[in-house]
Parts: C-alpha cells; sequence; structure tokens
C-alpha cells in the first residue's frame, strides 16, 4: 500500500503521523512541500479527495495568512488557492493520500482510518 505524506518537517504533528503510519508497518513516500511546492491540479486533486475548500485548508497559525488578508471571510476560495501556490506554507498539514483516502491529519491519529488493517471509522456508526 502506497502512504504519501505531505510533511513538514518542522512540524510535530506531520513527525507524529509519519511515525503513527511506520508503527503500522508502513514506509511512507514523504514529500516536503516547502521545498518542492504546490501545483494548482495538485492542491485541487487533495482538496476534493479530502472534502475540503481552500479555506477549510488554510493554515492560519503561524502563517502568513492574516498579513495577506486572507483570514477575511470575504476572500474567496479561489484567492486563498493562488496564495497557497505562492507561499506553500498556507497549507494545513499533513495531508496524507492512502487507498483508503485523503485526509488533513490534524490531529495526527485521524491517519489511522487511513491505513490498512485498521477499522473504518466511517462504518463505525453503531
Amino acid at each position: 500500500m502506497t502512504i504519501v505524506v505531505h510533511h513538514n518537517p518542522a512540524c510535530g504533528t506531520s513527525r507524529n503521523t509519519i511515525e503513527l503510519i511506520r508503527e503500522a508497518g508502513e514506509e511512507p513516500v514523504i514529500i516536503e512541500y516547502l521545498r518542492e511546492g504546490w501545483t494548482r491540479p495538485q492542491l485541487l486533486a487533495l482538496f476534493a479527495a479530502a472534502g475540503l475548500t481552500p479555506r477549510e485548508a488554510l493554515r492560519t497559525a503561524r502563517s502568513p495568512a492574516e498579513e495577506l488578508g486572507l483570514t477575511d471571510p470575504d476572500v474567496d476560495d479561489e484567492t486563498i488557492l493562488a496564495a497557497m501556490l505562492e507561499h506553500p506554507v498556507l497549507v494545513n498539514r499533513p495531508i496524507v493520500a492512502s487507498p483508503r483516502g485523503v485526509r488533513l491529519c490534524r490531529p495526527s491519529e485521524q491517519v489511522l482510518d487511513l491505513l490498512a488493517g485498521q477499522p473504518d471509522s466511517a462504518n463505525d456508526n453503531a
């Protein structure tokens, strides 16, 4: 099973998520998005698969979101997306993609639903 983590090495949640994946016996593909950047199709696909809007995926803590005016509720998703392409740090992390889905893993335990052998929480409605 291939698991891809869009990772910031300075982020404790991101590091914890990778550790949980490894503890489950998987070695993730790690993409350091601050170094590699994002493409528009990549972000659109990740957000669609995770059920997120650009605003929902916007990192506001320890990012330039506020100084760029992106936290104003009148700013549209297209403007936020364009800013994310210019400033990759604006995308909240870690975003994890696996055969079981795509999720923003905050808190890091959210990744457990994406791992093989883990119960699918979407079916745990009992």
